[in-house]
């Protein structure tokens, strides 16, 4: 099965190409803004890399957040039109989920945590394992701080709050391994994507905080 997954959610742009779990193509790029015009370009670049034609992908993939407003958007709307004009099934996978398997499997802990900066003290918070696990949430960092510390199994964490939880742990008496990952890489975005069945459905965008913005009052 040949997977096209992007990711545009966090600070980075990214696209893969992986037949079976083998990665065919794939290209990582660090960047806060620019994912719209990035994104195009890197993808045709990973298909002319791995030899391989639009109608010959089986699957599509994508991350629905958390991440920036603008960001979680740009790779739903791409893929979404991809999915649109080749009649090829699209997952969604959240940003975080990507990050906590990426550091699972690499360092070899079986639970991870990924944790990544909200703003206004809060993180975003996700953890993966195979004795505990918690879907993706928002949480202000001393509540994740006593939900990390109340796991009784070593952790590695990911994100760009994961310094400063380990940190915190660590003070508490905690045992957790630093990944150095701070945003998703679209090959682990294809590899979570591969162990879901397909779906007719559309992924949606994944807030996990109300809009600041809010529609004026109807007049009576």
């Amino acid at each position: 099965m040949k997977i096209l997954a992007v990711d545009t959610a966090l600070g980075a742009c990214s696209a893969a190409l992986l037949e079976d779990d083998h990665v065919l193509a794939g290209r990582y790029q660090p960047m806060e803004r620019g994912h719209a015009e990035a994104l195009a370009p890197m993808v045709q670049a990973v298909m002319n890399e791995a030899g391989e034609t639009f109608s010959g992908l089986d699957r599509l993939a994508v991350t629905v957040g958390p991440g920036t407003f603008t960001g979680q958007r740009v790779g739903l709307a791409f893929m979404r039109g991809l999915r649109l004009a080749l009649g090829t099934p699209l997952s969604g996978i959240t940003s975080l989920a990507a990050m906590a398997e990426q550091a699972r499997i690499e360092s070899g802990v079986s639970t991870a945590a990924a944790i990544h900066d909200a703003r206004r003290s809060e993180v975003y918070l996700e953890i993966v394992g195979e004795r505990v696990s918690l879907s993706a949430c928002l949480e202000t960092f001393d509540v994740a701080q006593s939900v990390l510390g109340g796991i009784d199994a070593k952790m590695v964490l990911a994100g760009t709050a994961a310094a400063r939880m380990a940190e915190a742990l660590q003070t508490s008496g905690g045992t957790v391994q630093l990944s150095g990952i701070v945003a998703p890489n679209a090959i682990w975005v294809a590899r979570l994507a591969a162990r879901l069945p397909p779906t007719g459905s559309v992924p949606r965008p994944l807030y996990l905080r109300v809009p600041d913005a809010k529609l004026p009052a109807a007049r009576s």
